[in-house]
């Protein structure tokens, strides 16, 4: 007898999985009634949501999020698809017969929560949970964990992840609009315009706009040259968490989406289409957006609750609220799915007949996602959503990383510039959210930080003068600038 290949199995295996899936409670002594059930292997997740029943509105919200958990904490297996034998972690084709799991090419991961997991599923990810970006790319895949093939990373939590996704479309639509007015102004007088840009009080430089439309980057500091806040990955490098899903679906467990591959596309020829439909990346993205915001943890002692009091003043005075701003006010308290900034291959607004909705204050259940009058919202998460250079001649622990992880056009059209595209630099990141501190270490982009402390010693560059404020202090106040911090987490 011959048996299939499938899955990148040896035939038999594969066939022997097959026939384990389809056994199931026989008729003659199922109890009548009882829905057939299926024993032996199966795949994690059995049933799939429909995005067409979502937009119908057939499906409530809180089934939504229940499945969207469910697939953020499944452990994907052969049978749902996971793995990509044919292809490499953007879902270009590469030579058949490479490792099915691998430490730094990927896939790497069975679950979502596998890596993002403390204090709890949604949280950070221990230094043995690193990932190396940019590896995913390589054919043939690499075993190498040296700088040359990959940037190593640690991974971030994303409770309160919905609020830090709105504020960065909020501060996209400010920033656009100051371009799009200097535009009109300069056709208008057939002079060169230039504006600061200004989003929710942070500053990203200026932009020049000529006559004819082109703009003159180089003053634009901290986002890319499209103007488009983009705040996940610690680079900077994604919009939304649609699309931080996507790919991440692809890359870390071997998931196709649809909406990134096709439908009925076997995109990995792994004998598997369909993995993961429209409506399963809806209800994970929501499951993200709506996991709740870190909360304050003062406790019961005296002396750390004047400790924490005493911390967020100083933590001000030295400076470290320039870059880690307190707060950053959203202008609604509504988490709105799918985002308008989305680059192809993920779900734009103009693609479904319906979005789904939720009050992201009632979602956060946290006192640092604030309302602030009828619509307005305090989000306090300790970022600029900005990106800094930490680095300088002395002070150089932030600048490990080569390859550069995109470009600084964005999506933009390079010809919409007066200068060539550029890399974005390697030694530029995010300002990292502090409202999570107290229970997300380690530190650093690479996670080699075990204590906070270690991590202001390294702040060199743009932070320079905080990091120099803060260890001229005494020991006391140090430390109770770090408690203040260590108030922040997750519950």
């Amino acid at each position: 007898m011959k048996y299939p290949v499938l899955f990148g199995f040896p035939s038999f295996t594969a066939a022997m999985l097959l026939l384990s899936l389809s056994v199931a409670v026989p008729p003659a002594t199922a109890d009548p009634g009882r829905d057939v059930v299926l024993i032996g292997e199966r795949p994690a997740i059995a049933n799939h949501v429909q995005q067409a029943e979502i937009e119908a509105g057939d499906v409530t919200l809180r089934e939504l999020l229940s499945a969207g958990e469910r697939l953020f904490n499944a452990q994907f297996n052969i049978l749902d698809g996971q793995g990509r034998p044919a292809s490499t972690g953007t879902g270009a084709p590469r030579a058949p017969g490479q490792p099915r799991f691998i430490r730094t090419s990927g896939p790497d991961a069975n679950a979502c929560a596998g890596c993002h997991n403390q204090p709890r599923s949604g949280g950070a990810g221990e230094i043995v949970a690193n990932v190396f970006v940019l590896a995913q790319t390589l054919d043939p895949v690499t075993e190498s964990v040296s700088g040359a093939f990959s940037n190593e990373r640690n991974t971030l939590g994303m409770f309160g992840a919905g609020a830090i996704e709105m504020l960065a479309r909020e501060m996209s639509s400010e920033l656009i609009a100051i371009r799009e007015a200097a535009r009109r102004e300069a056709r208008r007088t057939g002079h060169d315009q230039t504006r600061d840009l200004v989003a929710k009080g942070v500053s990203f430089g200026r932009i020049t706009v000529l006559p004819d439309g082109r703009v003159d980057p180089r003053a634009i500091e901290g986002v890319d040259w499209d103007l488009i806040v983009k705040p996940f990955h610690q680079k900077g490098a994604v919009v939304s968490l649609r699309e931080f899903t996507n790919n991440a679906m692809n890359h870390h467990h071997g998931m196709q989406s649809e909406e990134r591959f096709g439908i009925g596309v076997d995109a990995d020829n792994d004998g598997l289409a369909g993995e993961l439909t429209v409506g399963d990346i809806t209800a994970v993205t929501l499951h993200q957006a709506a996991l709740p915001a870190p909360r304050p943890r003062l406790g019961g002692n005296p002396t750390r609750r004047r400790a924490i009091r005493a911390g967020a003043r100083l933590f001000s005075e030295i400076g470290c609220g320039g870059c880690h701003r307190p707060v950053l006010v959203l202008e609604s308290r509504r988490f709105v799915e799918p985002n308008p900034f989305n680059p192809p291959g993920n779900l734009h607004p103009d693609e479904v007949s319906a979005s789904v909705e939720f009050d992201l204050v009632a979602r956060s259940a946290s006192t640092l996602v604030r309302p602030v009058g009828k619509e307005k919202v305090a989000v306090f998460a300790m970022t600029d959503l900005k990106r800094h250079n930490l680095n300088d001649e002395q002070l150089d622990h932030f600048d490990n990383e080569q390859l550069p992880q995109g470009m600084l056009t964005g999506f933009a059209d390079p010809a919409e510039f007066t200068v060539p595209p550029r890399p974005r630099p390697t030694g530029d990141f995010l300002t990292r959210k502090l409202w999570d501190a107290g229970n997300s270490a380690p530190y650093g982009h690479r996670g080699d930080l075990t204590t906070l402390t270690e991590a202001v010693w390294f702040h060199g560059g743009a932070a320079r003068n905080s990091r120099e404020r803060f260890f001229s202090m005494s020991g006391r106040d140090q430390a109770r600038v770090i408690e203040f911090l260590k108030s922040r987490v997750v519950r």
